[in-house]
């Protein structure tokens, strides 16, 4: 007899119940240390917090990274904010900072993650500012191409386009804390900063004079709209410089992911092209020819990589000033919570 659709779909679902309650977690290893459950936004932080952690490893505390582990699967800013409470010497959590850091207690919700005692919060606008970090970004072309040539001076590069962009910085920056998201909204601010191209010759200069036209076009507008707005931009100014919002450090503070997706893949893809046709001219230059000229030719594509993955994969951010921020806070919870562990062991009782 032939089943309807709503019988197929009931018949799965009962499938599906039955292989859920079927289910038993495999055993975790118990290696002597005090296991902390270390939850972050979504799946894409859990590598980069993992690496994070990694440099932390001792024999008293095993960090485990994943998502919140409730059955409605949720994921998010808002979902770890609303486990604040709930946070403890065993139970971490590990946000992107976003604006709070640098708004500290000029919002309600900037004052609760900045004073909760057990999240962790980038500085930077996000993870992915890190894996942009400028000094790091000749590595990932080199390991995505395997030519170490310095063709290009990515810290010079990224210093001139946060000079440039740094004012509209401050408006982005303003209009969010003041909730007037409206006279400077995200989409706004992308489509300002984002770069269209990349000319390699004479470091990406051309690009950048591009670029200071199409963000004082922009910063004449607002400043015409919003003249009160314009008249605070200076004191707003002075008080980020006192988070270490500098304009050659813009980039470290903008909105990540078009940082990564509309900045920075768009130089890395320009320079690794570049890499690649240097490698790929100066195989078919020499003296091979025929099947030693093919083979090596395959050798040399056969080990490129995906510039995007590199970049994700990359790790070369620890020499950043606001990582030793984020460094410092957890080193502070690892020496407090290892010292509880201690005393707890010998039967003392820790003052908090």
């Amino acid at each position: 007899m032939k089943q309807s659709r709503a019988e197929k779909v009931k018949l799965a679902f009962q499938s599906r119940e039955q292989r859920a309650q079927c289910y038993i977690p495999p055993c975790e290893v118990d290696d002597g240390r005090e296991k902390v459950n270390v939850y972050v936004e979504g799946y894409e932080d859990v590598a980069f917090w993992r690496s994070i952690f990694d440099h932390f490893d001792n024999p008293y505390l095993r960090f485990e990274i994943s998502v919140p582990n409730r059955e409605d699967l949720p994921k998010g800013k808002k979902v770890l904010m609303s486990m604040i409470p709930r946070s403890s010497e065993k139970m971490l959590l590990c946000v992107d900072s976003d604006f709070d850091y640098l708004f500290g207690d000029r919002t309600e919700q900037a004052k609760e993650i900045c004073e909760a005692e057990f999240m962790f919060h980038t500085y930077t606008y996000a993870t992915e500012n890190y894996l942009c970090y400028a000094p790091s970004l000749h590595n990932v072309c080199v390991k995505a191409t395997k030519n170490d040539s310095h063709i290009f001076d990515f810290v010079e590069f990224m210093a001139a386009y946060s000079r440039t962009i740094y004012p509209l910085f401050l408006w982005y920056a303003y209009s969010a804390q003041l909730s007037y998201e409206s006279v400077f909204p995200l989409v706004d601010f992308k489509n300002a900063v984002r770069l269209g191209y990349l000319e390699i010759e004479n470091n990406g200069a051309d690009t950048i004079a591009w670029l200071e036209r199409q963000v004082e076009r922009k910063l004449a507008r607002l400043e015409q709209e919003n003249p009160r707005m314009a008249a605070e931009m200076p004191s707003f100014a002075e008080y980020l410089r006192g988070k270490g919002v500098e304009p050659e450090l813009t980039y470290l503070f903008m909105h990540g992911h078009t940082l990564m997706d509309n900045v920075v893949m768009i130089v890395l893809n320009a320079v690794c092209d570049r890499l690649r046709q240097m490698s790929i001219a100066k195989i078919n230059s020499s003296s091979k020819t025929g099947l030693p000229l093919k083979n090596e030719m395959s050798n040399y594509v056969n080990t490129l990589r995906s510039t995007r993955d590199v970049l994700l994969d990359n790790e070369n951010y620890t020499s950043c000033p606001l990582y030793q921020k984020l460094k410092a806070d957890i080193e502070n919870y690892i020496q407090r919570t290892i010292e509880k562990i201690l005393a707890e062991r010998e039967g003392v009782k820790v003052k908090k």
